[in-house]
């Protein structure tokens, strides 16, 4: 599972000024899991949105939003209701996030942060991936990651030595930057780029304390032990 925890109100509300209406958007799959954006939290949210004066279009539950086929099946008769919208709010880890953006063709709000469970995890289909930093910041890029699309982890910006639109590090991976920089063209929202985003509080990338002693993290502590003999 990826666990996710919803952004404070505040930042939220943040990203989406300017933005008069908006689509929500969840995901039944480990955001359902863990309480951050499954059928409950889709409609709290677009309350509490709609009591600060937003316009909600819509709002649905994606059983799986890293899956970008499954994504663009159940949005299909939703078209009405996107294009109705200025933006998505997406209710979901980094992955969700960014395979939401790369098939629906308006801007996309992350409404969580993705937090690390430690230890190692199953993959999922398709190029998108999530260092789990804790503070996600794909409102400013677009719903392209920075940290997992260039190859020095760079969050503002290119670094200058890309090539015909490839990277200086490795020639046959395409500049990550540069993709951002279409992805935002693209939606009309370039004035993103003038957005500093704080170095990173890489310590938010630690599994958290309350969490290291739970078969949440530490699996091999509640397995039974091997030779079938009862543990003391």
């Amino acid at each position: 599972m990826i666990r996710s925890e919803q952004k404070p109100f505040e930042e939220i509300l943040g990203s989406l000024e300017g933005d008069e209406s908006v689509f929500i958007l969840g995901c039944g799959g480990c955001a359902a899991a863990c309480g951050s954006g499954g059928e409950p939290e889709v409609l709290d949210m677009r309350a509490r949105l709609e009591g600060q004066g937003k316009s909600v279009s819509g709002h649905a539950v994606v059983d799986f939003l890293c899956q970008k086929a499954l994504v663009i099946s159940r949005l299909g008769a939703r078209r009405a209701e996107l294009e109705a919208a200025d933006s998505l709010l997406v209710l979901t880890c980094g992955v969700g996030v960014q395979a939401v953006a790369a098939v629906v063709a308006r801007p996309v709000h992350p409404g969580c942060n993705t937090v690390s469970l430690g230890g190692a995890k199953g993959e999922w289909q398709g190029a998108e991936r999530c260092l789990e930093c804790g503070d996600c910041l794909l409102d400013a890029t677009g719903g392209l990651c920075p940290l997992t699309l260039c190859s020095k982890g760079l969050t503002n910006g290119a670094c200058g030595g890309a090539k015909r639109g490839m990277c200086e590090v490795s020639e046959h991976r395409p500049c990550g930057w540069e993709l951002i920089y279409k992805r935002l063209a693209s939606t009309g929202r370039l004035e993103k780029l003038r957005t500093f985003v704080p170095p990173k509080a890489y310590d938010r990338m630690r599994p958290r304390a309350e969490w290291l002693a739970t078969s949440v993290w530490d699996i091999e502590a509640h397995a039974p032990p091997a030779d079938g003999a009862e543990r003391r």
